[in-house]
């Protein structure tokens, strides 16, 4: 029991957002784990090479789409529907951000946040439940998996106005699907991550973040890539509905 407690072997996954930051990592950890991975992204040309890199590990399938655009959740699962019968692993992992002082705030700012953080979340979901159902059985359940944040629960807004509340729509959002989709063998989480290198992040200090971590780090790869897989097995088959941090010790520091 205990050599396939996290055996991913043969499974279909698509990660958004899956060529750069978290979902770079998160995509590589199920690649190496025998996956074969759709990755999506708005560049062409950052998926397509990335897919092209996790090709020496396994089996990795760009289908770039702007995801902020609600009519391409439809296209992206068009596009996974005429070449799988089944999805066994979604990750909602695209996301965006935005900063300005509170009273020059643009509603575009905000109405761009929350269309890709939360209404693509929605609507991909939505698009892809055919095949998710197939996929999902008693014994294998299949798993939905959102990329939330820590900045849902945090009260530090970084002038980062949308980003926050979006976070916060995901937690609850999962709750709401999880609560749905149960009896129907699909399982869906929450991660919330804290400070891991990424687009997001890369304005930040390297020495300033690893010093507001208690655990005195950043995130890894391992650290999310560990956890994704530990939810997609049968590991995880008892967790649903769940908002999970990932951040160090951040939100108890």
């Amino acid at each position: 029991m205990i050599e396939n407690l996290f055996n991913l072997k043969g499974k279909v996954a698509l990660v958004t957002g899956g060529a750069k930051g978290i979902g770079a990592m998160i995509t590589q950890g199920l690649v190496e784990s025998g996956v074969k991975v759709y990755i999506s992204s708005r560049s062409a040309e950052a998926c397509s090479d990335f897919a092209l890199r996790m090709s020496e590990f396994g089996e990795c399938i760009a289908l770039p789409m702007d995801l902020s655009k609600v009519e391409n959740t439809d296209r992206l699962a068009e596009q996974i529907s005429e070449r799988e019968k089944q999805l066994d692993i979604l990750v909602n992992n695209s996301g965006a951000t935005w900063g300005a002082p509170l009273g020059q705030y643009p509603e575009k700012a905000w109405d761009k946040v929350m269309d890709l953080n939360v209404k693509s979340v929605f609507f991909l979901t939505q698009s892809l439940l055919p095949l998710i159902r197939a996929a999902a059985s008693e014994a294998q359940p299949s798993r939905i998996i959102n990329i939330s944040s820590v900045a849902a629960v945090d009260a530090g807004s970084i002038n980062a106005y949308a980003y926050g509340p979006s976070k916060a729509a995901v937690a609850q959002l999962t709750r709401n699907l999880a609560s749905d989709l149960v009896k129907e063998h699909i399982l869906v989480n929450a991660i919330a991550p804290g400070l891991f290198p990424s687009k997001m992040t890369a304005h930040y200090d390297e020495d300033m973040m690893n010093k507001s971590v208690p655990i005195g780090r950043v995130g890894r790869p391992e650290d999310i890539a560990g956890l994704v897989i530990y939810l997609c097995s049968h590991a995880g088959s008892f967790m649903t509905g769940n908002y999970i941090p990932l951040d160090g010790g951040f939100l108890v520091k």
